[in-house]
């Protein structure tokens, strides 16, 4: 991403950042496209004014996966509590003064939701949340669109994408073999299914 879009994207969501209100924004995209590359750039150009929130905290942990049987397909939409963020974000929308709301967060080392990761202080205007079912419409998923003031789609060529998710799973432990074939059966289906939502978001960025 070039400066002068970086420019333009964080011009947008500073709109966004009114003081004394509450907003949210959300970055939707297939796993790869760079979410939560640009919602942290986005967060720290905004200086305060926004807190980010990822979907990814979410994730049903490791032991939980295994007992229902879907450890092999983590990253699918039934592998996240999708009611429990639809919550999070509802209690983000409405903050309480005085009130310190925490988020989980995931830790890509451990491949593990951490609870109490994230503080969101009730004077922050803007929450920038990103993750790949914002635009989701099945199940409890559908609940998560109408909480979002604005969702951004971010869109990267495949080629580029898939071979940055390979080059992520291979950084955080995973052989190569198994690395490419977890994109091409996991990771890429759920891509397809992100891509089913395009159509919902406001703004739909290319990434370069």
């Amino acid at each position: 991403m070039d400066s002068q879009q970086l420019a333009g994207l964080t011009a947008r969501a500073r709109r966004l950042a009114v003081p004394g209100t509450r907003r949210v924004l959300g970055l939707a995209g297939a796993p790869g496209a760079g979410k939560s590359t640009l919602a942290a750039r986005l967060t720290d150009r905004l200086d305060g004014l926004a807190a980010l929130v990822p979907m990814d905290g979410f994730h049903l942990a490791g032991a939980e996966l295994r007992r229902l049987g879907r450890a092999d397909r983590k990253g699918a939409p039934d592998t996240f509590d999708a009611a429990g963020y639809a919550a999070l974000l509802a209690r983000l929308r409405a903050p309480e003064p005085g009130t310190v709301v925490y988020a989980p967060a995931f830790d890509r080392a451990l491949e593990e939701p951490v609870a109490g990761s994230v503080p969101v202080g009730p004077e922050v205007p803007l929450v920038i949340t990103e993750g790949n079912y914002l635009l989701h419409d099945d199940g409890p998923w559908a609940a998560v669109r109408p909480l979002l003031d604005e969702v951004w789609f971010l869109d990267l060529d495949d080629h580029r994408r898939v071979h940055r998710l390979v080059e992520r799973h291979v950084r955080f432990g995973k052989d190569r073999p198994h690395a490419e074939r977890w994109v091409r059966e996991s990771d890429e289906a759920n891509a397809r299914l992100v891509a089913a939502g395009r159509g919902r978001a406001d703004l739909v960025v290319h990434m370069t």
